[in-house]
């Protein structure tokens, strides 16, 4: 359980710590979409061969503060995958995928164009990752704490992925708030850099999150 200060949880960075983390994630950002800028030329290509439908797939998120943002991926899904309203990524049970979308997202290229949000500012490198307000009512109605997320950038990747995955259940999602609660009372540089380097080795070596 995370611990409360006027049953609030507290982030566990001060304003500088948060400021330069924001400097560093732009800087890093901007330099990495001019390194992989050709690849992201190639993913675009392939993505808008396939069926001819836009190569980028944009979908309104929740982030800092609570305010809405688009996030931005290379489509990884058929252009109708959601006519039947929201429904969560099924794994080895999806049939909503393109030849093309399942390399991507095999490979976490689909992930690329969200270089441009943490340039932006509307997310960071590490952080919880962003849920649609769809999701978040339901998990409010279980746990009303997730609001407390609201304090900070979400994240390309997080603590909470790398140690429960892929949230496809409720029960999952609920574990998934009690890890990025913890890391947002623990977050440091040092954990920052633990959980991107621990992210690298997941990618490099295939394992699926």
């Amino acid at each position: 359980m995370t611990k409360l200060e006027n049953g609030y949880v507290l982030d566990g960075m001060n304003e500088i710590e948060r400021n330069i983390k924001r400097i560093v994630d732009f800087l890093i950002a901007a330099v990495a979409l001019i390194i992989f800028s050709p690849l992201f030329v190639i993913c675009y290509f392939l993505v808008k061969r396939e069926d001819g439908g836009p190569a980028i797939f944009k979908q309104e998120r929740i982030g800092r503060f609570g305010r809405p943002f688009n996030i931005y991926k290379f489509r990884s899904m058929r252009v109708d995958a959601e006519k039947n309203g929201p429904a969560l990524y099924q794994h080895e049970n999806e049939t909503r995928m393109t030849k093309i979308g399942k390399f991507l997202r095999a490979h976490h290229l689909d992930e690329l164009p969200q270089l441009w949000n943490v340039f932006k500012g509307d997310m960071a490198f590490i952080g919880p990752r962003p849920e649609r307000k769809f999701y978040i009512d339901q998990i409010v109605e279980h746990d009303p704490r997730y609001s407390y997320l609201y304090q900070i950038r979400p994240g390309v990747t997080s603590y909470a992925t790398l140690y429960n995955g892929y949230t496809d259940t409720m029960e999952k999602m609920l574990r998934r708030l009690e890890l990025d609660l913890y890391y947002l009372e623990h977050r440091s540089w040092w954990f920052d850099f633990k959980i991107l380097f621990k992210t690298f080795i997941n990618i490099v070596f295939g394992k699926k999150f």
